[in-house]
């Protein structure tokens, strides 16, 4: 069996990590190439930087970070948050990233997937998907604007399509659980792994260590991504593989 992943990870306003409540009152929490590598010291095995201005003013800003994080970092980077076009994936690997997360645009034009998967390899396009239980409990719907806007678009038949066009992962976010950290939705990663070959990793509602291990117990996803449980320094990677290892879930835990 492959190793599970456990991947911090860090939300970048301006050139600097920042965290808050539902990105209300956003506080400075430092420099996010820092941060990675400490990530990377406690053997997390790639790091998520997200661009949560995504804007083309931006750019020039997160194209510094990425660089120099490239330049520092022996785990693979994942960098997401307002790509909308090929351009963008072009740019962000250039510099480089090793991959590249996309959401919202993936909707609006789905050929985006198809497109960055021919030109630079399957394994380079993510294709990050949030989601949300329909009140009938019928199954979930698929959100973008930040979970602003419900396309109505039906979560399994989406991740379905993402593998078709040439998806590399999913990175799936469960809205119901996000924020709560009350632990990972079992229940859509299950319907979610299920319906899809590709990677899955596991995004929102995770509150401590044991939260990792479960959802690799009790799901067949392949990762999980967290960031309030590493950045208030509530656990390091090393302390959520250690409990992985115990329960002999396995895990990569040095290099």
């Amino acid at each position: 069996m492959l190793a599970k992943r456990i991947i911090p990870c860090l939300d970048i306003k301006d050139g600097k990590v920042v965290k808050g409540v539902n990105f209300v009152g956003l506080k400075d929490v430092g420099d996010p190439v820092e941060l990675a590598k400490e990530y990377d010291r406690q053997c997390a095995d790639e790091v998520v930087f997200l661009d949560i201005t995504a804007t083309y003013e931006d750019r020039g800003i997160i194209k510094d970070v990425i660089q120099r994080a490239a330049n520092e970092l022996s785990i693979p980077l994942c960098v997401g948050g307002g790509i909308r076009s090929l351009e963008d994936f072009r740019m962000i690997l250039s510099v480089g990233a090793d991959k590249v997360s996309v959401n919202s645009a993936a909707i609006k034009n789905p050929q985006l997937i198809k497109e960055a998967s021919d030109e630079f390899g399957v394994q380079c396009v993510v294709v990050a998907v949030d989601a949300k239980m329909r009140e009938d409990h019928s199954g979930w719907d698929v959100y973008i604007a930040g979970g602003r806007e419900n396309t109505g678009i039906d979560l399994l038949e989406w991740v379905k399509k993402c593998e078709a066009l040439g998806a590399g992962e999913i990175l799936l976010t469960s809205m119901d659980a996000d924020g709560t950290r009350e632990g990972f939705d079992i229940e859509m990663l299950k319907a979610v792994v299920e319906a899809v070959h590709i990677p899955v990793i596991a995004s929102g509602g995770c509150g401590g260590k044991e939260d990792i291990a479960d959802v690799f117990e009790k799901t067949n996803c392949d990762a999980a991504l967290a960031a309030s449980l590493f950045h208030y320094q509530e656990a390091t990677v090393d302390e959520v593989k250690e409990i992985c290892a115990k329960r002999h879930i396995p895990v990569r835990r040095n290099r």
